[in-house]
């Protein structure tokens, strides 16, 4: 079973100009694709300018979650060369959007699958690799008394604390590396009281 995988450390940016038209990238790590969206908002604000934001993104480790946008560009010639390069990578959980400022020359499918490519390879260049545990998340529930035996398993198993309410009723949303996940249920499914559901 597979325990970890691969992303990006950091965003990064990169740049590349071919006949006038200059390609910007931008690199995110993202876990979600509500991310995504944000991302891309974000950066139709601030090139409003842009003829293209084209991009690709791929979430998970089956391999099925993914996207290639070309945004006007003609077919294949934008985002399945960006998302090329995520796989080049060897990365997931990642999105590249490369923003076009069009120079006034037509640069042909060639030139413009080159340019994508190109500066969206120079992205990955600018960041490090790194490998991150895959995780499993949980909603815990559970009343006060049991509070300190709940986030003492919690750590002991390396699990992050994503979310969390202490209130007299306690809920908290945790995230668990999967290669302790069994173990870390073992143990929580041994305290009374303890409400667990699985989220993700």
């Amino acid at each position: 079973m597979q325990y970890t995988y691969w992303t990006i450390e950091a965003a990064a940016q990169a740049e590349f100009k071919d006949r006038g038209s200059k390609f910007l990238a931008y690199a995110y790590p993202v876990r979600t694709q509500e991310e995504i969206k944000e991302h891309l908002k974000t950066l139709k604000e601030l090139h409003p300018k842009a003829v293209h934001h084209c991009y690709a993104w791929r979430l998970g480790v089956s391999g099925t979650l993914f996207r290639a946008n070309d945004d006007g560009e003609p077919s294949g010639s934008a985002g399945r060369p960006i998302l090329g390069q995520i796989d080049s990578a060897g990365v997931t959980n990642v999105l590249v959007v490369v923003v076009r400022y069009f120079g006034g020359t037509l640069l042909g499918v060639p030139g413009l699958i080159n340019a994508y490519k190109t500066v969206a390879a120079a992205a990955f260049q600018e960041v490090q690799r790194v490998e991150r545990d895959l995780e499993a998340v949980y909603d815990l529930e559970y009343e006060y008394p049991i509070m300190n035996q709940v986030l003492y398993t919690v750590k002991q198993h390396q699990a992050a604390i994503l979310k969390n309410d202490l209130m007299l009723f306690c809920s908290i949303q945790i995230s668990v590396p999967l290669k302790n996940e069994k173990a870390c249920l073992d143990k929580l499914e041994q305290i009374h009281g303890l409400k667990i559901t699985r989220l993700a």
